[in-house]
């Protein structure tokens, strides 16, 4: 699995775009490349149509001006395909409104490209990665099938590395930093 530090590997991958314009058919293409200079939030789901990845999606949607206040872009993955996303999100209430990309893997090429393919499952582990605009991974979290993650505590730790200053335990934004 990539870990810190390394260079987060190319991709060019069909999406469902976010917002209204996600609800119309009308796909995306989203590479490496995209949003050239910002800060990534790439976060990966199992599959599509199941029941714990809905509400890490949402969540991480919930936070999407969050993240962009912060000149960072969100991009969910899965290797469900593109009609897969936008059927899930015309059929599923909560994922309408969602206001970031749903990138499709359908080729698994990014999941196993950045080592988060569940051996025995065959679908992406529950990651999530920061990469900074350089396109260098500054954190990386795993959660297994069954666990959903806190997408809150990924703002925390995106506001910790954009200070540059040494951030001591459940430090928040605003808090004070360590002075050695």
């Amino acid at each position: 699995m990539l870990t810190v530090g390394d260079k987060f590997p190319s991709f060019d991958l069909t999406a469902v775009p976010g917002g209204p314009e996600g609800l119309k058919g009308d796909f995306v293409q989203i590479s490496d490349k995209s949003d050239a200079g910002k800060w990534k939030v790439v976060f990966f789901w199992p599959k599509d149509f199941t029941f714990v990845c809905p509400t890490e999606i949402v969540a991480f949607g919930k936070l999407s001006k969050d993240f962009a206040d912060r000149d960072a872009v969100v991009y969910g993955v899965s290797i469900d395909s593109e009609f897969v996303h936008l059927n899930w999100r015309l059929h599923n209430a909560d994922l309408k409104d969602l206001p970031i990309a749903m990138l499709a893997d359908i080729k698994r090429e990014l999941t196993e490209g950045t080592g988060v393919m569940h051996k025995e499952a065959g679908v992406a582990l529950r990651a999530t990665f920061v990469v900074d605009p350089h396109g260098v991974i500054r954190h990386v979290s795993v959660n297994d099938l069954s666990v959903g993650r806190n997408p809150q505590e990924i703002v925390r730790i995106l506001d910790g590395l954009q200070s540059d200053e040494l951030c001591p335990c459940n430090w928040k934004k605003g808090d004070d930093f360590i002075k050695v």
